[in-house]
Protein backbone atom coordinates (compact mmCIF):
# COMPACT_ATOMS: atom_id res chain seq x y z
CA UNK A 1 0.00 0.00 0.00
CA UNK A 2 1.03 3.66 -0.47
CA UNK A 3 2.64 4.94 2.64
CA UNK A 4 1.34 8.53 1.59
CA UNK A 5 -2.23 6.76 1.05
CA UNK A 6 -2.05 4.61 4.41
CA UNK A 7 -1.16 7.87 6.40
CA UNK A 8 -4.35 9.65 5.40
CA UNK A 9 -6.29 7.28 7.39
CA UNK A 10 -10.35 8.36 8.68
CA UNK A 11 -9.35 8.19 12.35
CA UNK A 12 -12.20 9.27 14.74
CA UNK A 13 -12.72 10.71 18.00
CA UNK A 14 -15.74 9.85 19.15
CA UNK A 15 -17.55 12.82 21.66
CA UNK A 16 -19.37 12.39 24.50
CA UNK A 17 -22.38 14.32 22.16
CA UNK A 18 -22.51 11.30 19.82
CA UNK A 19 -20.66 13.70 16.99
CA UNK A 20 -17.43 12.63 15.24
CA UNK A 21 -14.56 14.45 14.25
CA UNK A 22 -11.80 13.34 11.98
CA UNK A 23 -8.27 13.40 12.78
CA UNK A 24 -7.33 12.18 9.53
CA UNK A 25 -6.08 15.76 8.53
CA UNK A 26 -3.59 15.86 11.65
CA UNK A 27 -2.35 12.84 10.64
CA UNK A 28 0.51 13.86 7.99
CA UNK A 29 3.79 12.48 9.30
CA UNK A 30 5.23 14.62 12.13
CA UNK A 31 8.49 16.64 12.39
CA UNK A 32 9.65 19.92 14.31
CA UNK A 33 10.85 22.72 11.86
CA UNK A 34 15.04 22.50 11.72
CA UNK A 35 14.71 18.95 13.41
CA UNK A 36 15.80 15.83 10.76
CA UNK A 37 13.64 12.70 11.85
CA UNK A 38 16.80 10.77 10.56
CA UNK A 39 17.66 9.19 14.00
CA UNK A 40 14.45 7.64 16.76
CA UNK A 41 15.47 9.77 19.41
CA UNK A 42 14.99 12.95 16.81
CA UNK A 43 11.75 11.81 15.87
CA UNK A 44 10.68 11.12 19.11
CA UNK A 45 11.61 14.33 20.07
CA UNK A 46 9.83 16.24 17.00
CA UNK A 47 6.51 14.67 18.60
CA UNK A 48 6.82 17.11 21.50
CA UNK A 49 3.82 19.69 21.56
CA UNK A 50 2.15 18.54 18.63
CA UNK A 51 -1.68 18.43 18.36
CA UNK A 52 -3.54 16.04 17.21
CA UNK A 53 -7.38 16.62 17.36
CA UNK A 54 -8.17 17.38 21.27
CA UNK A 55 -4.68 16.00 22.07
CA UNK A 56 -1.57 17.30 23.19
CA UNK A 57 1.76 15.75 23.54
CA UNK A 58 3.07 17.13 26.61
CA UNK A 59 6.08 15.19 26.80
CA UNK A 60 8.39 12.67 25.31
CA UNK A 61 10.82 10.20 26.03
CA UNK A 62 13.56 8.23 23.73
CA UNK A 63 14.78 4.99 25.97
CA UNK A 64 17.36 2.87 24.70
CA UNK A 65 17.54 -0.80 24.82
CA UNK A 66 18.85 -1.56 28.37
CA UNK A 67 17.31 0.92 30.30
CA UNK A 68 15.12 1.09 33.08
CA UNK A 69 11.72 0.85 32.28
CA UNK A 70 10.58 2.25 35.47
CA UNK A 71 10.68 5.33 37.03
CA UNK A 72 13.11 5.48 40.59
CA UNK A 73 9.77 5.57 42.67
CA UNK A 74 8.17 2.74 40.56
CA UNK A 75 11.25 0.47 40.82
CA UNK A 76 10.95 1.39 44.25
CA UNK A 77 7.04 0.35 44.75
CA UNK A 78 6.95 -2.58 42.27
CA UNK A 79 9.94 -4.07 44.33
CA UNK A 80 8.36 -3.63 47.70
CA UNK A 81 5.35 -5.04 46.45
CA UNK A 82 6.85 -8.14 44.77
CA UNK A 83 9.64 -8.51 47.70
CA UNK A 84 12.66 -8.32 44.54
CA UNK A 85 15.70 -5.94 44.01
CA UNK A 86 15.59 -7.16 40.68
CA UNK A 87 12.56 -7.20 38.64
CA UNK A 88 14.48 -7.67 35.09
CA UNK A 89 12.53 -4.36 34.08
CA UNK A 90 14.90 -3.00 31.16
CA UNK A 91 13.41 -1.72 27.72
CA UNK A 92 13.51 -4.89 25.62
CA UNK A 93 13.82 -2.29 22.56
CA UNK A 94 14.25 1.06 22.13
CA UNK A 95 11.34 3.14 21.70
CA UNK A 96 10.02 6.16 22.27
CA UNK A 97 7.63 7.21 24.66
CA UNK A 98 4.84 9.91 24.77
CA UNK A 99 2.67 11.52 27.21
CA UNK A 100 -0.47 13.23 26.10
CA UNK A 101 -3.35 15.00 27.49
CA UNK A 102 -6.65 14.77 25.37
CA UNK A 103 -9.62 16.65 26.31
CA UNK A 104 -12.47 15.44 24.04
CA UNK A 105 -15.56 17.40 25.78
CA UNK A 106 -14.75 20.26 28.39
CA UNK A 107 -14.52 19.18 32.23
CA UNK A 108 -12.50 16.30 30.80
CA UNK A 109 -8.70 16.29 30.74
CA UNK A 110 -7.40 12.52 30.49
CA UNK A 111 -3.31 11.51 29.93
CA UNK A 112 -2.47 8.68 28.09
CA UNK A 113 0.80 7.03 27.26
CA UNK A 114 1.80 5.68 24.05
CA UNK A 115 4.80 3.14 23.57
CA UNK A 116 6.22 3.34 20.11
CA UNK A 117 8.71 0.56 19.40
CA UNK A 118 11.79 0.27 17.23
CA UNK A 119 11.28 -1.61 14.91
CA UNK A 120 7.19 -1.74 15.04
CA UNK A 121 5.21 -4.71 13.97
CA UNK A 122 2.42 -3.52 12.46
CA UNK A 123 0.29 -4.12 16.06
CA UNK A 124 -1.19 -1.98 18.92
CA UNK A 125 -1.86 -3.16 22.67
CA UNK A 126 -4.15 -1.70 24.63
CA UNK A 127 -3.94 -1.88 28.47
CA UNK A 128 -6.58 -1.28 30.70
CA UNK A 129 -6.89 -0.12 34.82
CA UNK A 130 -7.42 -1.82 38.12
CA UNK A 131 -9.84 -0.39 40.94
CA UNK A 132 -10.56 3.03 40.39
CA UNK A 133 -7.43 4.20 38.43
CA UNK A 134 -6.60 3.18 34.52
CA UNK A 135 -3.70 1.24 33.46
CA UNK A 136 -0.89 4.15 32.60
CA UNK A 137 0.93 3.39 35.54
CA UNK A 138 1.17 -0.51 34.94
CA UNK A 139 2.00 0.18 31.27
CA UNK A 140 5.44 -0.27 31.14
CA UNK A 141 5.75 -2.98 33.48
CA UNK A 142 2.83 -5.54 31.64
CA UNK A 143 4.11 -3.57 27.96
CA UNK A 144 8.08 -5.19 28.32
CA UNK A 145 6.63 -8.56 26.17
CA UNK A 146 4.83 -6.83 23.67
CA UNK A 147 7.60 -4.01 23.25
CA UNK A 148 9.93 -6.82 22.55
CA UNK A 149 7.41 -8.13 20.27
CA UNK A 150 7.10 -5.17 18.16
CA UNK A 151 3.90 -3.92 19.91
CA UNK A 152 3.26 -0.32 20.16
CA UNK A 153 1.47 0.34 23.26
CA UNK A 154 -1.54 2.90 25.22
CA UNK A 155 -2.72 3.30 28.20
CA UNK A 156 -4.73 6.21 30.24
CA UNK A 157 -5.38 7.25 33.79
CA UNK A 158 -9.17 7.12 33.17
CA UNK A 159 -9.51 10.71 33.45
CA UNK A 160 -7.77 11.03 37.00
CA UNK A 161 -4.63 10.29 38.97
CA UNK A 162 -4.35 7.00 40.77
CA UNK A 163 -6.34 6.91 43.66
CA UNK A 164 -8.34 4.34 45.99
CA UNK A 165 -11.08 6.98 46.46
CA UNK A 166 -14.31 7.70 43.88
CA UNK A 167 -14.51 11.10 44.75
CA UNK A 168 -13.48 12.22 41.40
CA UNK A 169 -16.79 10.71 39.98
CA UNK A 170 -18.32 13.12 43.02
CA UNK A 171 -16.01 16.20 41.47
CA UNK A 172 -17.06 15.89 37.95
CA UNK A 173 -19.76 14.20 35.91
CA UNK A 174 -17.62 13.86 33.04
CA UNK A 175 -14.25 12.41 35.52
CA UNK A 176 -16.95 9.50 35.89
CA UNK A 177 -17.57 9.58 32.43
CA UNK A 178 -14.34 9.12 31.67
CA UNK A 179 -13.69 6.21 33.98
CA UNK A 180 -16.73 4.56 32.83
CA UNK A 181 -16.41 4.56 29.39
CA UNK A 182 -14.86 7.10 27.64
CA UNK A 183 -10.88 7.08 28.62
CA UNK A 184 -9.74 3.74 26.70
CA UNK A 185 -11.90 4.50 23.22
CA UNK A 186 -10.34 8.40 22.88
CA UNK A 187 -6.98 6.42 24.17
CA UNK A 188 -6.94 4.28 21.38
CA UNK A 189 -8.14 6.94 18.43
CA UNK A 190 -5.27 8.92 19.59
CA UNK A 191 -2.76 6.05 19.63
CA UNK A 192 -3.87 5.06 16.36
CA UNK A 193 -3.65 8.44 14.91
CA UNK A 194 0.14 8.99 16.66
CA UNK A 195 0.87 5.80 15.34
CA UNK A 196 -0.41 6.35 11.71
CA UNK A 197 1.52 9.68 11.78
CA UNK A 198 4.82 8.40 13.15
CA UNK A 199 5.64 5.18 11.46
CA UNK A 200 3.59 6.44 8.32
CA UNK A 201 1.52 3.59 7.86
CA UNK A 202 -1.87 2.43 9.53
CA UNK A 203 -2.70 0.03 12.63
CA UNK A 204 -2.98 -2.92 11.09
CA UNK A 205 -3.96 -5.28 14.08
CA UNK A 206 -5.56 -3.83 17.46
CA UNK A 207 -5.73 -5.64 21.18
CA UNK A 208 -6.44 -5.24 23.94
CA UNK A 209 -5.85 -6.57 27.54
CA UNK A 210 -7.42 -5.62 30.93
CA UNK A 211 -7.70 -7.33 34.31
CA UNK A 212 -10.50 -6.82 37.06
CA UNK A 213 -11.60 -3.32 36.27
CA UNK A 214 -9.64 -4.02 33.43
CA UNK A 215 -11.20 -6.63 32.45
CA UNK A 216 -14.58 -4.39 32.85
CA UNK A 217 -12.64 -2.06 30.55
CA UNK A 218 -12.07 -4.99 27.29
CA UNK A 219 -15.84 -5.59 27.52
CA UNK A 220 -16.59 -1.61 27.67
CA UNK A 221 -14.68 -1.01 24.50
CA UNK A 222 -16.34 -4.40 22.70
CA UNK A 223 -20.07 -2.99 23.63
CA UNK A 224 -19.62 0.58 22.88
CA UNK A 225 -16.77 1.14 20.69
CA UNK A 226 -16.68 -2.14 18.92
CA UNK A 227 -14.20 -0.48 16.09
CA UNK A 228 -11.50 -0.12 18.48
CA UNK A 229 -9.73 -3.55 19.09
CA UNK A 230 -9.52 -6.74 16.88
CA UNK A 231 -9.12 -9.09 19.58
CA UNK A 232 -10.05 -8.55 23.43
CA UNK A 233 -9.01 -10.45 26.33
CA UNK A 234 -10.72 -9.42 29.14
CA UNK A 235 -10.09 -10.85 32.60
CA UNK A 236 -12.00 -11.30 35.75
CA UNK A 237 -13.80 -8.80 34.22
CA UNK A 238 -15.31 -6.14 37.08
CA UNK A 239 -18.09 -6.02 34.36
CA UNK A 240 -21.41 -5.83 36.70
CA UNK A 241 -19.55 -3.04 38.31
CA UNK A 242 -22.80 -1.78 40.44
CA UNK A 243 -23.25 -5.66 41.63
CA UNK A 244 -19.84 -6.19 42.68
CA UNK A 245 -19.86 -3.37 44.66
CA UNK A 246 -22.80 -4.23 46.45
CA UNK A 247 -21.52 -7.48 47.01
CA UNK A 248 -18.70 -5.97 48.75
CA UNK A 249 -20.47 -4.21 51.26
CA UNK A 250 -23.04 -7.69 51.56
CA UNK A 251 -19.88 -9.50 52.44
CA UNK A 252 -18.84 -7.00 55.00
CA UNK A 253 -22.30 -7.11 56.80
CA UNK A 254 -21.75 -10.79 56.95
CA UNK A 255 -18.41 -11.01 58.37
CA UNK A 256 -19.41 -8.61 61.11
CA UNK A 257 -21.03 -10.78 62.80
CA UNK A 258 -18.58 -13.59 62.78
CA UNK A 259 -15.56 -11.22 63.96
CA UNK A 260 -13.50 -14.72 64.74
CA UNK A 261 -13.87 -16.23 61.08
CA UNK A 262 -10.59 -14.41 59.89
CA UNK A 263 -8.56 -17.21 62.42
CA UNK A 264 -10.61 -20.12 60.77
CA UNK A 265 -10.18 -20.13 57.55
CA UNK A 266 -7.48 -22.85 57.33
CA UNK A 267 -9.81 -24.74 58.72
CA UNK A 268 -12.22 -24.63 56.09
CA UNK A 269 -10.24 -24.74 53.52
CA UNK A 270 -8.58 -27.95 54.87
CA UNK A 271 -12.05 -29.33 55.15
CA UNK A 272 -13.00 -28.47 51.50
CA UNK A 273 -9.57 -30.42 50.27
CA UNK A 274 -9.86 -33.41 52.14
CA UNK A 275 -13.94 -33.57 50.55
CA UNK A 276 -13.00 -32.44 46.92
CA UNK A 277 -9.49 -32.32 46.15
CA UNK A 278 -9.28 -35.80 44.81
CA UNK A 279 -12.21 -35.21 42.30
CA UNK A 280 -10.37 -33.90 39.40
CA UNK A 281 -7.78 -37.57 39.65
CA UNK A 282 -5.16 -34.98 41.26
CA UNK A 283 -4.33 -34.52 45.23
CA UNK A 284 -2.31 -31.24 44.83
CA UNK A 285 -4.42 -28.65 46.59
CA UNK A 286 -5.94 -27.58 43.42
CA UNK A 287 -9.72 -27.63 42.90
CA UNK A 288 -10.15 -27.81 39.02
CA UNK A 289 -14.03 -27.28 39.34
CA UNK A 290 -15.15 -25.87 42.53
CA UNK A 291 -18.71 -26.64 41.48
CA UNK A 292 -18.39 -30.25 41.58
CA UNK A 293 -17.55 -29.86 45.36
CA UNK A 294 -21.06 -30.12 47.51
CA UNK A 295 -18.97 -28.47 50.76
CA UNK A 296 -21.36 -27.34 53.14
CA UNK A 297 -19.41 -25.46 56.76
CA UNK A 298 -22.33 -26.90 58.90
CA UNK A 299 -20.01 -30.11 58.58
CA UNK A 300 -17.85 -28.26 60.52
CA UNK A 301 -20.12 -26.65 63.24
CA UNK A 302 -19.77 -27.65 66.87
CA UNK A 303 -20.97 -30.22 68.48
CA UNK A 304 -21.48 -27.79 71.37
CA UNK A 305 -20.85 -24.13 71.49
CA UNK A 306 -17.57 -22.64 70.07
CA UNK A 307 -14.23 -24.22 69.55
CA UNK A 308 -11.20 -23.39 67.34
CA UNK A 309 -11.55 -26.88 65.39
CA UNK A 310 -15.04 -26.09 64.77
CA UNK A 311 -17.54 -23.16 63.61
CA UNK A 312 -20.26 -21.98 65.85
CA UNK A 313 -23.21 -21.26 64.65
CA UNK A 314 -22.81 -18.10 63.69
CA UNK A 315 -19.38 -18.76 61.56
CA UNK A 316 -21.74 -21.08 59.37
CA UNK A 317 -24.23 -18.45 58.67
CA UNK A 318 -21.57 -16.05 57.62
CA UNK A 319 -19.92 -18.71 55.73
CA UNK A 320 -23.44 -19.85 53.73
CA UNK A 321 -23.87 -15.83 53.03
CA UNK A 322 -20.39 -15.39 51.67
CA UNK A 323 -20.80 -18.75 49.09
CA UNK A 324 -24.53 -17.54 47.92
CA UNK A 325 -23.81 -14.15 47.45
CA UNK A 326 -26.29 -11.47 48.21
CA UNK A 327 -29.90 -11.85 47.47
CA UNK A 328 -32.98 -9.81 48.25
CA UNK A 329 -35.34 -10.24 51.09
CA UNK A 330 -37.56 -12.40 48.75
CA UNK A 331 -34.80 -14.25 47.70
CA UNK A 332 -34.01 -12.84 44.04
CA UNK A 333 -29.85 -13.42 43.75
CA UNK A 334 -28.33 -10.78 42.91
CA UNK A 335 -24.59 -11.53 42.59
CA UNK A 336 -22.79 -15.20 42.66
CA UNK A 337 -21.58 -16.14 45.59
CA UNK A 338 -17.87 -17.26 46.02
CA UNK A 339 -16.68 -20.71 45.15
CA UNK A 340 -14.74 -23.07 47.76
CA UNK A 341 -11.02 -24.01 47.73
CA UNK A 342 -9.57 -20.91 48.44
CA UNK A 343 -10.32 -19.34 51.79
CA UNK A 344 -6.84 -19.49 53.08
CA UNK A 345 -4.59 -18.51 50.45
CA UNK A 346 -2.89 -15.41 51.33
CA UNK A 347 -3.88 -12.46 50.56
CA UNK A 348 -7.39 -13.70 49.21
CA UNK A 349 -9.58 -13.79 51.38
CA UNK A 350 -8.32 -11.62 53.92
CA UNK A 351 -8.35 -9.35 51.57
CA UNK A 352 -11.19 -9.30 49.59
CA UNK A 353 -13.51 -10.25 52.25
CA UNK A 354 -12.57 -10.09 55.82
CA UNK A 355 -10.45 -7.43 55.86
CA UNK A 356 -12.78 -3.87 56.97
CA UNK A 357 -10.86 -0.82 55.82
CA UNK A 358 -12.27 2.18 55.36
CA UNK A 359 -11.25 2.72 51.96
CA UNK A 360 -12.98 -0.52 50.30
CA UNK A 361 -14.41 0.10 47.09
CA UNK A 362 -17.82 -0.68 47.67
CA UNK A 363 -18.30 1.53 50.58
CA UNK A 364 -16.37 4.63 47.66
CA UNK A 365 -18.44 3.91 45.30
CA UNK A 366 -21.61 3.93 46.81
CA UNK A 367 -21.02 7.12 48.76
CA UNK A 368 -19.46 9.52 45.73
CA UNK A 369 -21.13 7.42 42.76
CA UNK A 370 -24.54 6.28 43.95
CA UNK A 371 -25.38 9.01 47.31
CA UNK A 372 -23.34 11.65 46.42
CA UNK A 373 -22.68 12.16 49.55
CA UNK A 374 -19.42 12.38 52.26
CA UNK A 375 -21.35 11.55 54.99
CA UNK A 376 -22.87 8.72 53.60
CA UNK A 377 -21.56 5.33 56.18
CA UNK A 378 -22.41 2.02 54.72
CA UNK A 379 -23.50 1.38 58.52
CA UNK A 380 -27.32 2.65 56.80
CA UNK A 381 -26.76 0.63 53.94
CA UNK A 382 -29.78 -1.12 52.86
CA UNK A 383 -29.95 -3.96 50.10
CA UNK A 384 -33.15 -3.58 48.84
CA UNK A 385 -33.40 0.11 48.64
CA UNK A 386 -29.37 1.06 47.70
CA UNK A 387 -29.20 -1.81 44.97
CA UNK A 388 -32.13 -0.28 43.43
CA UNK A 389 -30.78 3.06 43.43
CA UNK A 390 -27.10 1.87 42.39
CA UNK A 391 -28.45 -0.07 39.26
CA UNK A 392 -30.19 3.18 38.50
CA UNK A 393 -27.18 6.12 39.26
CA UNK A 394 -24.17 3.83 38.35
CA UNK A 395 -25.13 1.12 36.22
CA UNK A 396 -25.79 2.98 32.78
CA UNK A 397 -21.93 4.73 33.38
CA UNK A 398 -19.86 1.83 34.80
CA UNK A 399 -21.43 -1.49 34.17
CA UNK A 400 -20.08 -3.26 30.87
CA UNK A 401 -22.34 -6.78 31.21
CA UNK A 402 -24.55 -6.32 28.55
CA UNK A 403 -23.81 -9.62 26.48
CA UNK A 404 -24.98 -7.98 23.07
CA UNK A 405 -21.46 -7.69 21.21
CA UNK A 406 -23.12 -8.18 18.18
CA UNK A 407 -21.51 -5.35 16.41
CA UNK A 408 -17.67 -6.68 17.85
CA UNK A 409 -18.87 -9.96 16.47
CA UNK A 410 -20.09 -8.58 13.52
CA UNK A 411 -16.75 -7.62 12.24
CA UNK A 412 -14.78 -10.04 12.90
CA UNK A 413 -13.58 -9.41 16.59
CA UNK A 414 -12.60 -11.87 19.03
CA UNK A 415 -12.99 -11.99 22.50
CA UNK A 416 -11.07 -14.14 25.07
CA UNK A 417 -12.15 -14.40 28.75
CA UNK A 418 -10.25 -15.63 31.85
CA UNK A 419 -11.23 -15.94 34.92
CA UNK A 420 -9.33 -17.81 38.44
CA UNK A 421 -11.91 -20.03 40.45
CA UNK A 422 -10.30 -18.64 43.88
CA UNK A 423 -10.87 -14.82 42.84
CA UNK A 424 -11.84 -13.39 46.35
CA UNK A 425 -12.45 -9.74 44.49
CA UNK A 426 -15.11 -10.77 42.25
CA UNK A 427 -16.56 -14.30 42.02
CA UNK A 428 -15.73 -16.68 39.10
CA UNK A 429 -19.39 -17.15 38.44
CA UNK A 430 -19.88 -13.63 37.72
CA UNK A 431 -18.08 -14.43 34.41
CA UNK A 432 -19.83 -17.87 33.53
CA UNK A 433 -22.71 -16.56 34.33
CA UNK A 434 -21.93 -13.44 31.47
CA UNK A 435 -20.51 -16.26 29.33
CA UNK A 436 -23.88 -17.95 29.45
CA UNK A 437 -25.47 -14.74 28.21
CA UNK A 438 -23.33 -14.19 25.31
CA UNK A 439 -23.84 -17.32 23.98
CA UNK A 440 -27.91 -17.12 24.51
CA UNK A 441 -27.56 -13.75 22.97
CA UNK A 442 -25.43 -13.86 20.28
CA UNK A 443 -26.45 -17.19 19.47
CA UNK A 444 -23.51 -19.74 17.16
CA UNK A 445 -21.13 -16.78 16.99
CA UNK A 446 -20.17 -16.97 20.46
CA UNK A 447 -19.45 -21.04 19.69
CA UNK A 448 -16.47 -19.04 17.02
CA UNK A 449 -15.66 -15.56 18.12
CA UNK A 450 -15.86 -16.26 22.17
CA UNK A 451 -13.70 -18.49 24.49
CA UNK A 452 -13.53 -18.47 28.04
CA UNK A 453 -10.60 -19.83 30.23
CA UNK A 454 -11.34 -20.64 33.70
CA UNK A 455 -7.87 -21.06 35.78
CA UNK A 456 -7.97 -23.30 38.60
CA UNK A 457 -6.29 -22.27 41.84
CA UNK A 458 -5.83 -18.49 40.77
CA UNK A 459 -6.72 -15.57 42.53
CA UNK A 460 -7.40 -12.14 41.57
CA UNK A 461 -6.00 -11.60 37.92
CA UNK A 462 -3.06 -13.95 39.08
CA UNK A 463 -0.87 -15.44 41.76
CA UNK A 464 -2.83 -18.18 44.02
CA UNK A 465 -2.09 -21.96 43.64
CA UNK A 466 -0.91 -24.36 40.80
CA UNK A 467 -0.49 -23.37 37.25
CA UNK A 468 -1.97 -20.10 36.92
CA UNK A 469 0.40 -18.00 34.37
CA UNK A 470 -0.46 -18.30 31.13
CA UNK A 471 -0.12 -15.82 27.54
CA UNK A 472 -2.81 -14.62 26.93
CA UNK A 473 -1.47 -12.59 23.69
CA UNK A 474 -0.12 -15.24 22.30
CA UNK A 475 -3.04 -17.34 22.15
CA UNK A 476 -5.23 -14.37 20.63
CA UNK A 477 -2.80 -13.36 18.12
CA UNK A 478 -2.85 -17.42 16.83
CA UNK A 479 -6.11 -17.26 17.46
CA UNK A 480 -6.80 -13.87 14.99
CA UNK A 481 -4.33 -15.02 12.49
CA UNK A 482 -5.18 -18.33 11.65
CA UNK A 483 -8.71 -18.45 12.15
CA UNK A 484 -8.97 -21.28 14.64
CA UNK A 485 -9.99 -20.72 18.13
CA UNK A 486 -8.17 -21.89 20.81
CA UNK A 487 -9.17 -24.92 22.99
CA UNK A 488 -6.33 -25.48 25.19
CA UNK A 489 -3.72 -22.88 26.34
CA UNK A 490 -0.75 -24.07 28.50
CA UNK A 491 -0.36 -22.64 32.48
CA UNK A 492 2.97 -22.53 33.91
CA UNK A 493 3.69 -22.83 37.97
CA UNK A 494 6.89 -20.83 39.08
CA UNK A 495 8.93 -20.58 41.76
CA UNK A 496 8.97 -17.82 43.31
CA UNK A 497 4.93 -17.32 42.21
CA UNK A 498 4.08 -15.22 38.89
CA UNK A 499 1.35 -12.95 38.91
CA UNK A 500 1.45 -10.21 36.43
CA UNK A 501 5.17 -10.77 35.52
CA UNK A 502 7.55 -13.85 35.75
CA UNK A 503 10.43 -12.35 37.59
CA UNK A 504 14.48 -13.04 36.88
CA UNK A 505 15.67 -16.48 37.80
CA UNK A 506 12.16 -18.27 37.78
CA UNK A 507 11.98 -21.88 37.63
CA UNK A 508 9.11 -23.83 36.36
CA UNK A 509 7.44 -26.22 38.63
CA UNK A 510 4.65 -27.50 36.40
CA UNK A 511 2.37 -27.44 33.74
CA UNK A 512 -1.56 -27.67 33.28
CA UNK A 513 -3.45 -26.93 30.25
CA UNK A 514 -6.76 -24.64 30.38
CA UNK A 515 -9.26 -25.91 28.84
CA UNK A 516 -11.73 -23.85 26.77
CA UNK A 517 -14.97 -24.03 29.05
CA UNK A 518 -17.37 -26.11 29.70
CA UNK A 519 -14.30 -28.61 28.81
CA UNK A 520 -12.18 -28.96 32.08
CA UNK A 521 -8.54 -30.89 32.04
CA UNK A 522 -8.37 -34.46 33.18
CA UNK A 523 -5.22 -36.37 34.54
CA UNK A 524 -4.65 -39.39 32.28
CA UNK A 525 -3.23 -41.55 35.54
CA UNK A 526 0.19 -42.21 33.93
CA UNK A 527 3.02 -40.23 33.68
CA UNK A 528 3.66 -37.13 36.15
CA UNK A 529 0.77 -34.79 37.04
CA UNK A 530 2.70 -31.69 36.78
CA UNK A 531 3.31 -32.05 32.89
CA UNK A 532 0.77 -30.70 31.01
CA UNK A 533 1.02 -33.43 28.56
CA UNK A 534 -0.61 -35.98 30.86
CA UNK A 535 -3.99 -34.16 30.52
CA UNK A 536 -6.84 -33.79 28.47
CA UNK A 537 -9.67 -31.47 27.62
CA UNK A 538 -13.29 -33.20 28.46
Amino acid sequence: MNRILATALAVYATLSTGQSVSLAAQAAPISAPGVSASTGAEQCAALAGTRIGSATIEATEWVERGSSLLSLKHRILFSLALKRVSLGMDAPVDFCHVTAKLRPVPGSEITAGVWLPKPWNGKLLGIGGGGFSGGLTVGSLLLKDPLAQGFAGVATDAGHEDTASAKFAYDSAEKFKDYGYRANHVGAEFAKALIASYYSSPVKRSYFHGCSNGGRDALMLALRFPEDYDGIISGAPAAAFTEIMTSFIWNREAVAAAPKLKDKLQLVQDAVMAKCDALDGVKDQVLENPLQCSFDPVELQCKDGDGPNCLNAAEVGTLRKIYGGPRLSDGTQIFPGQPVGGEALPKNWEDWIIDDKPGQMGPEAYRWMVYRNPEWDSKSFDLSRDHRLAMQRMAPIVNSNDPDLSAFMKRGGKLMLYHGWNDAAIPAGATLDYHTALRKTLGPVADQQVRLFMVPGMMHCGGGSGATYFEKLEAMERWMESGTAPERIIATEYDPPASLIVLPDSKKVRTRPLCAWPKTAHYSGKGSSDDAANFSCQ
